[in-house]
């Protein structure tokens, strides 16, 4: 659905819900939303986790008629909302291991299909539950074309325990286990997956990336979810600011800069294929993303620039961007 938007600010990329028709306002808008993540949780200021999942998680909630439920892997979103004996969630929720979430869900999904049901599944969990320690039972979801929706959020390591790399952790990143050390400090290029292309390669119904810098964009990427049945997955992009060394004033304008400057790069697909892609409208470089996280200080110490490093994290960028055709978007 779409609507000509008449814009009476300038310098903004966003539009305000209140020049939008009712039925394309996003569901944060509305007093009706189910607040499936409410107030109380102890996440981090700045924490982009909590905000895509509340966001991801109301939109499923509208999409389903409130028939849903959801299955949380081990990882910050979980220890963040649960500490015992209180909980955040307004959902059904439940936790389960870190490496079994999407075997979980399935397990739901099989007993609500049994039982005649249309309560749906959605099933999360951080880029170290889902690509590393769940990744043989996310396939096997995938596989067997299991109806769960698996949205990973995506904070580039494991925040939880420590700040550890991950297999999604980007090269030059200094984590724990990465350290600023050496004559190659911090993450080393050529490690690491892709769990979107991953996905799309088991022919799947449903994948898309996402990020918190465009949540009308995440709202309609779950809606379009829900209305397929069969396996999908969501990943989304959620800057951590205690990890990542940001301001947490700054979590938007960080993911804005990975999107902008080509390393993260929006787009859906439907059985294997990319069908739909956002364009980058201002385009920046590599390096103004980096300069706003301590994990990549190493790159800019005393004063002297890494060019040559930065220049290699630049040609991934560049690589997403004529992959995906990120500057057209046709």
């Amino acid at each position: 659905m779409s609507q000509r938007i008449k814009f009476y600010q300038t310098g903004t990329l966003t539009a305000g819900n209140r020049l939008l028709d009712p039925e394309t306002r996003a569901v944060q808008s509305s007093v009706d939303r189910s607040n499936a993540l409410t107030s109380g949780h102890r996440a981090c200021q700045g924490c982009g986790e909590a905000l895509g999942a509340r966001w991801v998680l109301d939109a499923a909630m509208r999409a389903t008629g409130g028939q849903l439920v959801v299955v949380n892997a081990t990882g910050c979103l979980e220890v963040f909302t649960t500490p015992y004996p209180e909980s955040s969630w307004q959902v059904p929720w439940l936790h389960s291991l870190f490496a079994n979430a999407a075997s979980v869900a399935t397990g739901v999904a099989a007993a609500m299909r049994s039982k005649g049901s249309a309560v749906r599944v959605v099933a999360q969990g951080g880029d170290g539950g889902t690509m590393d320690i769940g990744f043989g039972a996310l396939s096997g979801m995938f596989e067997r074309n299991d109806d769960v929706l698996y949205v990973c959020y995506d904070n580039e390591a494991y925040m939880n325990t420590g700040v550890q790399r991950s297999s999604a952790t980007p090269p030059l990143a200094r984590t724990a286990t990465t350290p600023a050390l050496g004559p190659e400090p911090g993450n080393e290029f050529g490690h690491g997956k892709n769990a979107p292309l991953i996905a799309m390669a088991h022919g799947i119904p449903y994948v898309a990336t996402a990020s918190v810098a465009d949540l009308h964009d995440l709202e309609d990427k779950v809606e379009a979810a829900m209305k397929v049945h069969g396996a999908r997955y969501l990943h989304v992009h959620v800057p951590c600011p205690l990890g990542w060394g940001s301001a947490s004033d700054d979590t938007i304008k960080v993911a804005r800069l990975a999107v902008q400057c080509g390393l993260f790069p929006l787009f859906e697909a439907e059985h294997g294929e990319v069908v739909r892609r956002t364009p980058i409208r201002q385009r920046q470089p590599v390096e103004a993303y980096l300069r706003l996280q301590r994990r990549f200080d190493h790159l800019f110490a005393g004063g002297r620039v890494d060019v040559e490093r930065i220049a290699r994290l630049q040609a991934i960028a560049d690589r997403n961007i004529e992959r995906f055709r990120l500057l057209t978007g046709d």
